[in-house]
């Protein structure tokens, strides 16, 4: 009778040979010496650890109501300059009345409910200036605002858009192309207006809402409505035409003041514009040409508005002296 046939069994030093196999092999496997790099890897990894290279940025989302709202501020803007070119005076200042409330309201709704982008911090204080420009072109047009305070406001407008147009080509990231320069969801610099900005805008809007109020006197479609009487009474609190022509003498000179500094302002301060970036040596040697164009363009329109200034009082002390002849 046969018998079965056992299972092979292994001795220990059958187990003790394949441990060590195993556990040599996996030695073996871990004291490998790490393949050497090529000469282009090596020449990468450098530059990834010397250059400062800028940080990736992604876009964002601009298509929200404050920017909606801006939007709409940037076209009512040259039908309201169309409408004080024209005299409809009335109209005018409806549309600008509009155009404040917006300013106001985009603001409110984009701290409430957390809607502050980049682009909107950019094109906001844009839509503003715009708004400002076209009131002061056209009421200058027409002789409501003195020739040296439109040089003034227009110039240092025009000074911070010549900077902002350097700010942005200095800090966008390569490439540096026209659909990038364009593309203000791809943010690359902050503007950050100051206090006394900020109250230098307030103070413009004011003088020129009070300018746009002393035309409705002379626009008959608004002193034969139901607001007429309430225009001519304020007109006589103020001391009638007299009055209302020193309030707004008044008005201008500080106005002229605070364009003065906050356009200075910008020279000297480091924070009102922030350059996005990694390269801190970099950022300061744009900050400083920034504002080195800054000071140039706004200084020649001070100088160019004391000319004027000066001339002016020449020509009324002449006219002075002829009338008393």
């Amino acid at each position: 009778m046969d018998t079965p046939c056992q299972p092979f069994r292994q001795t220990p030093s059958h187990l003790f040979y394949i441990n060590i196999t195993i556990h040599k092999s996996q030695i073996l496997t871990s004291i490998q010496p790490p393949t050497p790099l090529s000469p282009t890897s090596k020449l990468a990894s450098t530059l990834k650890s010397t250059l400062k290279l800028p940080t990736v940025t992604t876009h964002e989302n601009i298509y929200n109501i404050p920017n909606f709202l801006t939007l709409t501020r940037l076209i009512a803007t040259p039908l309201v300059g169309y409408l004080i070119i024209h005299n409809q005076h009335l109209y005018a200042f409806s549309l600008f009345t509009y155009a404040a409330f917006s300013d106001l309201l985009d603001g409110w709704i984009a701290r409430k409910w957390k809607l502050q982008t980049v682009v909107g911090s950019v094109v906001d204080p844009m839509a503003d200036k715009f708004l400002m420009t076209t009131l002061v072109t056209c009421l200058a047009v027409n002789g409501s605002l003195p020739m040296p305070l439109f040089v003034l406001i227009v110039g240092r407008d025009a000074s911070l858009a010549v900077s902002a147009l350097y700010y942005r080509y200095a800090s966008l990231p390569a490439p540096k192309t026209m659909a990038r320069y364009w593309d203000f969801s791809l943010p690359s610099a902050e503007v950050h207006p100051t206090t006394i900005s900020k109250g230098n805008t307030f103070l413009q809007l004011s003088l020129l809402g009070t300018l746009l109020c002393t035309n409705l006197l002379h626009d008959p479609s608004a002193t034969t409505g139901a607001a007429g009487g309430l225009l001519l009474s304020i007109q006589e609190m103020l001391g009638g035409e007299q009055g209302v022509r020193t309030m707004v003498q008044g008005m201008s000179a500080v106005v002229a003041s605070t364009t003065i500094y906050s356009g200075l302002e910008y020279t000297w301060s480091k924070k009102a514009v922030v350059i996005l970036g990694g390269d801190e040596a970099l950022k300061r040697k744009q900050g400083f040409t920034g504002r080195m164009i800054m000071a140039g363009g706004f200084g020649s329109f001070i100088a160019l508005a004391a000319w004027l200034w000066y001339t002016g009082k020449e020509e009324e002390e002449a006219e002075e002296v002829v009338e008393k002849k």
